[in-house]
């Protein structure tokens, strides 16, 4: 009996030990490096930013699961494409589909220009080398000659898109689906990241099937009191008017005050709140045209300016070239709301993937739903590039906290996660996240992420000797 009481003694004061250990380190700051930020932070300061949420649910969350098309808008596309019975719909749809994707920009003439300059330089130089006593006169008719044919090989041929009511129908069976999930996921960010925000009015340039209203609608509800959508295809805007009557030409919109035009209206006294594009400026036959539609869609923006294309190159430097414009433009004026880059951008500064020699974009996938037509899958992924330009940076989320964007797939590991991110200093880095170097409640956010979300990670901040 008596051993076993020392045992109980024992036991109880190595308890009290332990209990007294835990609160003196529970005292002593922690510290954290990431990739170049060095920072002493306390874990319950950390786990602030998470504001009660569960880690699934953490703020950085904006990707979206698997979307679906809002049930309405469904049923009135079906109906149109039972209605119209194009013969071999599926395969006209898949191949436009591809031609969209593989779509480049009509090349600038000063660009091409300057390439037809370097080639007769070049074979100038290789005429004089090879023949002694040449006539000016015909070697140069020969390299013109030389350089036209190579210029008509190498230059892609941009040929504007007619979209008569048959192609309308294809691009319905083709697009709809996926234009929505994109554009519903951009919508997200602003929604998940501004729960104030709530838009009163829309303008949308290059409007095509009315996705933006739909997808607007179904971030923020009824609230929209007023959308324009552009669209230079008049067929173009009679199909999306059908579809907001659910397929019929005679019900009542499904959606109230929603007008049409096929010109762009340049008065900048009226602002909208949210002003969007998606998939329009790649189809636009001049980069000086492209600056100056950028540049009037952001006079026209009161809040949000959303652009959407596809997730190429080609998609990607749209996109980046659109944020130069406004970045730019607006140095010109005395406004006073700054352009502010909201997403996907960590930061203000140039895009790191530009720099790169591959030039890999910056895009994000989207699962969806496709139209239930023959030969369409289950599911599909929407490979998408995006950008939301605001017109004030928004308030700060957390403070110490910045946040960084996971531009690749989430590979997680037992006790340890490999993320690719563009950091808030304009460096893209590819970072092993554990509990140990990163703090539980950044590596659980990490785990419970996914391409195209945000990551919490810490600010660095002058380091103080506690005693």
């Amino acid at each position: 009996m008596a051993a076993l009481w020392n045992l109980g003694n024992s036991i109880s004061q190595l308890s009290v030990l332990v209990t007294a250990s835990v609160q003196y380190l529970s005292m002593i700051p922690l510290r954290t490096t990431y990739k170049g930020y060095s920072t002493v932070a306390n874990v319950q300061a950390v786990a602030a930013f998470l504001k009660g949420a569960p880690y699934r649910k953490h703020p950085g969350v904006t990707a979206l699961k698997t979307v679906h098309l809002p049930e309405e808008l469904q049923r009135g596309a079906l109906s149109i494409v039972h209605g119209a019975a194009l013969r071999d719909l599926t395969e006209q749809a898949r191949r436009l589909s591809n031609f969209l994707w593989s779509r480049k920009r009509p090349v600038d003439e000063e660009q091409l220009r300057e390439r037809a300059l370097a080639m007769e330089k070049g074979l100038w130089e290789q005429e004089m080398e090879s023949r002694t006593d040449t006539d000016s006169h015909l070697a140069e008719m020969h390299i013109r000659k030389k350089v036209l044919s190579a210029l008509k090989k190498t230059t892609y041929h941009w040929t504007p898109l007619r979209y008569d009511d048959e192609l309308c129908l294809v691009y319905l069976a083709a697009r709809l689906a996926a234009g929505y999930a994109a554009v519903r996921r951009a919508l997200n960010e602003i929604k998940k990241r501004d729960p104030t925000f709530t838009p009163f009015s829309l303008l949308d340039f290059g409007s095509g099937l009315g996705t933006v209203v739909w997808a607007a609608r179904t971030t923020w509800g009824d609230s929209l009191k007023e959308s324009v959508c552009v669209d230079s295809s008049k067929a173009m805007n009679t199909l999306a008017e059908r579809l907001l009557r659910g397929g019929s030409d005679k019900e009542d919109p499904l959606i109230k005050h929603v007008y049409f035009r096929q010109f762009l209206p340049v008065s900048p006294k009226v602002q909208f709140d949210l002003v969007s594009s998606a998939f329009a400026l790649s189809e636009l036959p001049s980069k000086q045209e492209r600056i100056e539609t950028v540049l009037t869609l952001w006079r026209k923006t009161h809040s949000y300016l959303v652009l959407v294309e596809n997730g190429t190159k080609e998609g990607h430097q749209i996109l980046m070239e659109a944020r130069d414009t406004v970045l730019k433009g607006e140095e010109k004026t005395m406004d006073p709301s700054r352009p502010f880059v909201f997403a996907p951008c960590a930061h203000q500064l140039p895009c790191p993937k530009l720099a790169q020699q591959a030039q890999v974009p910056c895009n994000y996938p989207q699962p969806f739903c496709p139209l239930p037509l023959p030969g369409n899958r289950e599911q599909e992924v929407e490979q998408f590039s995006y950008l939301v330009m605001a017109r004030q940076e928004p308030g700060v989320e957390n403070a110490g906290l910045e946040w960084a964007r996971l531009t690749g797939p989430v590979l997680r590991r037992p006790r340890h996660v490999h993320c690719q991110l563009c950091c808030p200093d304009g460096e893209l880095r590819r970072v092993v996240v554990t509990p140990s170097r990163h703090g539980r409640d950044v590596y659980r956010c990490a785990r419970n992420s996914d391409y195209g979300d945000r990551l919490p990670i810490m600010k660095p901040e002058v380091e103080t000797i506690t005693e």
